[in-house]
């Protein structure tokens, strides 16, 4: 028996030794970050570069085309130091495609364009020499990306390309891409301007495009069947989506209306942000990634076993050197090479803060004016040691970082795991801390009791602007499907106040403000939670919405106006905030501070927000003589109303008064 235990101990220590190999090998593997292993193309040479160290035999094919023809021409590439394998052929490739193909443990893998791939034919198999200043509009040398003199100037607008004009009275002749999306003078219901013309007249600052790199979901080869995904399943980081273009066939075809799009948006003062997935692979044992150094890109725990904080079956290693080199490379080069301003972080909490910070300083270097935000926290848990993690809480250390501000959301209507929770605009008692919590940009404020916000129990910003205030976006119900779902027995009017209220607290609030498209025009989704691959009729932009609820759009218009006209509601630093806004009252169902002495130098000397979210009209008494800017769904910046002693605030509404 003791020697039956003596043989069990052993074998356990020797596969306890072998999984603890099995991860610390990657350790050993020669990392040449300083090697560029991007394709150079000149008209006489094509140098194939990638990093395999332990490759035994690497093949490169060259295609026609991107999908069905047959190798033309085969090279073994030739293994340099540092695990570089690389092959220069002498003759102009421009328009030829190819693809890579390892062996390792003497086991050829599957055929792969490469990770650092700029341009790839249909469905992302194949990737394309390509000249990419073929591929640049007119005028694109003298684009010019919107400047913000802070980040909280921005007000971002979240959409799907596809949802916007796929609708059939969207007006658009080229519904659900790059260029329709751009396309301007189209109209919807009773000459209502739709597309791009409806977000200009909006007056947001920057457009959120949910997931347009090259992703698995949609078959590009098979578009003329309607097919619908967010996106967050990457195949190729550093391509733009084929089925948003009209011909994912030619691989330059895509790159050329991307940068179109974006010039055009640049063009109307509107910025481009780009939501990345850089935390996890659209498929795991097949990625691209396991097609050049299987396992190396990704984390596992200690059986071997690939870990899963993504909850997509992986999660990306981004403190390994060579991801780390990946990830900001591939950022830096959408911001050079497509004019991009700004990124989203999926799943943020996955990555290190190291190589965030390292991320945020190439951007910046670039385009110092990009936006740079995520969601701080993980979907489930990780081998990184949480003290590394790019968490909200640590959104401190992410000196150019701003972080969701779920602690407001679900302040403001109620958990988005719960269809039946309140929050502060459709009746939740308690709520008011969070609220305040919000409206600073969850900095530190002396008037705010941390124990009762929602989720920090500890301001976890440096300055306001690192706050993404926001009530909805493309995850959980919409805005409108939240409150009527947990408010069942709220008629439409008030269903609408809270709407409408729920975003005139976002976008008063000192952080960076955030709307979920469609919210301007009570977009519903039929009450489904979670639409990733749902079809177009619950996904769409119904533009018969705005024709319907056009009140309510103008509500929207004039919000963003009042924003942008009054500087007090974005202040540039934490200490102008704790001087200048002063909470007032705060106690169930209403809250209500002034912004004092001019704050970030503007125009009116005191300002004072009121948000009642009581179901009747509150009778608020004042010092002093105010002139009313906001009261219920009216709008007057010159303040022609004088109010002395006592304020009528409506129900469920914001009420905006100030002195000169």
């Amino acid at each position: 028996m003791k020697h039956l235990l003596l043989i069990l101990t052993v074998l356990a220590l020797f596969n306890s030794c072998n999984n603890h190999k099995t991860i610390t090998d990657f350790d050993v593997y020669p990392t040449p970050i300083g090697e560029s292993l991007w394709i150079h193309y000149t008209t006489e040479s094509t140098l194939f570069k990638l990093w395999s160290p332990n490759a035994e035999e690497i093949v490169l094919r060259l295609y026609k085309n991107g999908h069905d023809s047959l190798a033309f021409s085969t090279f073994s590439l030739t293994k340099k130091e540092l695990g570089i394998w690389e092959k220069k052929v002498t003759e102009d490739l421009n328009g030829i495609y190819y693809t890579y193909q390892i062996k390792t443990k003497n086991t050829w893998l599957n055929e792969t364009p490469g990770i650092y791939a700029k341009a790839v034919g249909v469905n992302g198999n194949r990737a394309m020499v390509l000249n990419m200043e073929t591929t640049n509009p007119v005028g694109w040398k003298q684009d010019k990306s919107p400047i913000l003199k802070h980040q909280n100037e921005a007000v971002i607008y979240e959409l799907h390309i596809r949802d916007m004009t796929i609708h059939p009275q969207s007006g658009s002749t080229m519904p659900g891409t790059y260029l329709g999306l751009v396309e301007t003078e189209t109209v919807g219901p009773n000459n209502t301007a739709t597309g791009i013309d409806h977000i200009k007249n909006l007056g947001i600052t920057h457009v959120h495009l949910l997931p347009t790199f090259d992703h698995y979901s949609i078959d590009e080869s098979n578009l003329d069947t309607p097919q619908f995904n967010w996106g967050y399943d990457p195949n190729n980081y550093n391509v733009p989506e084929g089925s948003f273009s009209s011909d994912p066939f030619n691989a330059e075809v895509r790159i050329k209306e991307f940068k179109q799009m974006v010039k055009t948006f640049h063009d109307n003062g509107i910025g481009v942000i780009m939501d990345v997935v850089y935390n996890h692979t659209g498929k795991t044992e097949e990625s691209k990634f396991n097609q050049e150094v299987p396992g190396y890109y990704y984390r596992h725990w200690e059986d071997g076993s690939y870990t899963d904080a993504a909850a997509c079956g992986n999660e990306t290693a981004s403190e390994r050197a060579m991801m780390r080199k990946f990830i900001i490379e591939s950022v830096a080069y959408w911001t050079k090479e497509y004019h991009i301003d700004g990124f989203r972080f999926d799943l943020m909490g996955i990555h290190d803060i190291e190589t965030m910070n390292e991320i945020s300083e190439a951007v910046l270097k670039i385009n110092p004016d990009a936006l740079l935000y995520g969601e701080g926290w993980t979907a489930k848990d990780s081998p990184l040691p949480e003290e590394k993690r790019a968490l909200k809480k640590h959104t401190k250390q992410l000196y150019q970082f701003a972080a969701f501000n779920d602690d407001l959301r679900d302040g403001l209507k109620g958990s988005v795991f719960e269809d039946e929770s309140l929050g502060f605009v459709s009746g939740a008692k308690k709520t008011e801390e969070s609220i305040k919590f919000g409206i600073v940009g969850a900095i530190q404020h002396s008037q705010i009791n941390y124990t009762n916000v929602n989720y920090s129990d500890a301001p976890w910003t440096s300055e306001s602007w690192q706050s993404i205030n926001y009530v909805s976006c493309h995850d959980n119900h919409t805005l409108f499907d939240k409150l009527k779902i947990s408010r069942p027995d709220a008629d439409l009017d008030d269903l609408i106040a809270m709407d409408k209220l729920a975003n005139a607290i976002v976008l008063t609030s000192q952080g960076t403000p955030f709307l979920h498209a469609g919210v301007e025009m009570l977009r519903t989704k039929n009450g489904e939670h979670n639409s990733y691959n749902l079809p177009d009729s619950i996904n769409q932009i119904n533009w018969n919405w705005k024709n319907d609820y056009k009140e309510v759009f103008e509500y929207y218009q004039n919000l963003i106006q009042l924003r942008k006209a009054h500087s007090a509601f974005f202040m540039h630093n934490a200490l102008d905030v704790q001087k200048h806004l002063k909470f007032q009252k705060a106690n169930d169902s209403l809250v209500s501070f002034t912004l004092e002495e001019h704050a970030n130098g503007d125009i009116w000397k005191n300002i004072l927000v009121i948000y009642n979210a009581h179901d009747k009209n509150i009778n608020y008494k004042i010092d002093g003589t105010w002139q009313e800017a906001v009261s219920g769904s009216t709008f007057d910046s010159k303040g022609s109303k004088s109010i002395i002693n006592n304020i009528d605030v409506p129900a469920l509404s914001m009420y905006v008064a100030f002195q000169k």
